[in-house]
């Protein structure tokens, strides 16, 4: 039986114009991703909101 690893997206892919904020829809400028692959967009205003709370949840930004 073969173990199916999740693989985190990969960070240094850039974001794109049609990227949106998870939040409120606005274009996203940052990325918040989990070792377990979860990622999550945001907008500068709330990526300057969150940043706290994500580092502590061992979320790394980009």
């Amino acid at each position: 039986m073969n173990a199916t690893v999740p693989v985190a997206p990969d960070s240094t892919v850039e974001l794109k114009a049609t990227d949106r904020c998870d939040r409120c829809g606005a274009r996203a400028t940052t990325r918040a991703t989990m070792a377990s692959g979860l990622e999550l967009l945001f907008c500068g205003h709330h990526a300057r909101e969150y940043e706290a709370a994500l580092k502590d949840q061992e979320f790394a930004l980009s």
